[in-house]
């Protein structure tokens, strides 16, 4: 007998599929869900999962998806039309004149 081998996956000897990992960051990201919901949430149907886990799965999925987020920054920039969220949020700009430096401030916003 022979077994056939186990489909690649994106996180190499892991169990959670694609469509996992995508439905975990889209409740991260775009439902604002801390990681600890979903933990609450897959407990509810009887599979723990700790949110360092969780928290785990979303940094390696952030590695494999930076040259996507690169590639479609750098069309951006290079757009006739550029269009901007002026949405409110508390961040921490760069800026290097107090010490000394010459590049203004700037901040940069990206999904980790």
């Amino acid at each position: 007998m022979v077994q056939a081998h186990a489909p690649a996956r994106l996180i190499e000897g892991g169990l959670p599929t694609e469509a996992l990992l995508a439905q975990v960051i889209v409740s991260t990201y775009s439902e604002h869900l801390p990681l600890y919901r979903p933990a609450q949430v897959f407990a509810r149907h009887g599979v723990a999962v700790d949110r360092s886990t969780l928290a785990d799965w979303v940094g390696r999925a952030a590695h494999h998806l930076a040259p996507v987020v690169a590639r479609m920054a750098e069309l951006l920039k290079g757009s006739a039309k550029l269009f901007t969220d002026e949405t409110v949020a508390p961040v921490l700009m760069r800026d290097d004149r107090p010490w000394g430096g010459n590049d203004p401030p700037g901040v940069v916003f990206a999904i980790r």
